[in-house]
């Protein structure tokens, strides 16, 4: 399947790579070829994740192949646009962009949840999704397009909890995800006729450092388990594969497709 996942020359923006989910699609976009460009807050590890290697992303990718980091700020207007831009400025063009960057701020039901929490959770999930493909798609409509006519590849991680509502005191979170998965659909369609690809991926519970907390209490760890009807919980590397085939020319001819990597939760 070389050929289908084969992403070389091809240039790409990851959001919120440090760690986790991020990180693994930024090296596995770059084990197939890519030129990644690295972003987070800072360029180290979030404490308390499941990688074995410690160093930043951008240097584990960089020796094997090509990376550079950009701090950014997803909620910020200015810093989606510089990131954009320096791009243009290192690559030369963007072919990819993986709005990954995302943030839980607790369970709590919405009578206790605090308007803080939800305008941060809104400003990161999905206005950080929103900046991303504003200025990634203003510069894949300007630039050459690939020898195939596509012009660009966009995927956008959502979650379980932007396809059903979780019973877990997670009305922001739910509320945010919701949103990137039919902002994804609505631009996808918006943008069909350009040939810019605009899909998503749809999350369940994975061995992150954002879960930890949870996997590591006894009665949450059963309950997690418990949810999903496959045996064990997910890998940020399940999502980058994901993420690697809607990137490729398998998925030549499908947009405003969120694919759910949740282990069959959202089957039942």
């Amino acid at each position: 399947m070389s050929h289908i996942l084969n992403l070389e020359g091809r240039v790409a923006i990851v959001t919120g790579s440090s760690s986790g989910v991020g990180r693994a699609i930024a090296i596995a976009l770059a084990s197939e070829g890519a030129s990644v460009i690295c972003s987070d807050l800072t360029p180290e590890l979030r404490l308390g994740g499941y990688e074995v290697v410690t160093a930043p992303t951008h240097e584990v990718i960089a020796k094997t192949g090509t990376a550079i980091f950009r701090k950014t700020d997803v909620g910020s207007p200015e810093d989606m646009e510089s990131l954009v831009a320096s791009a243009i400025a290192e690559f030369g063009r963007l072919d990819i962009l993986v709005n990954n960057a995302g943030i839980f701020c607790g369970q709590n039901r919405i009578a206790e949840e605090s308007v803080e929490a939800f305008d941060k959770t809104m400003a990161i999930n999905t206005r950080g999704t929103f900046l991303g493909m504003k200025y990634a798609i203003a510069q894949m409509m300007k630039q050459e397009p690939r020898s195939s006519g596509d012009r660009g590849w966009i995927v956008n991680i959502s979650s379980i909890g932007g396809v059903v509502g979780l019973s877990m005191e997670q009305a922001s979170y739910c509320a945010s995800k919701g949103a990137v998965t039919n902002l994804t659909r609505q631009v996808a369609l918006d943008y069909a006729p350009d040939k810019i690809h605009i899909n998503g991926v749809c999350p369940g519970f994975l061995k992150t450092a954002m879960v930890r907390s949870a996997l590591e209490d006894p009665a949450l760890h059963e309950e997690l388990h418990n949810a999903s009807p496959w045996p064990h919980l997910g890998l940020p590397e399940d999502v980058a594969k994901a993420v690697l085939f809607l990137c490729g020319d398998g998925a030549s001819w499908m947009t405003g497709v969120m694919v759910n990597v949740d282990g069959g939760y959202c089957a039942r």
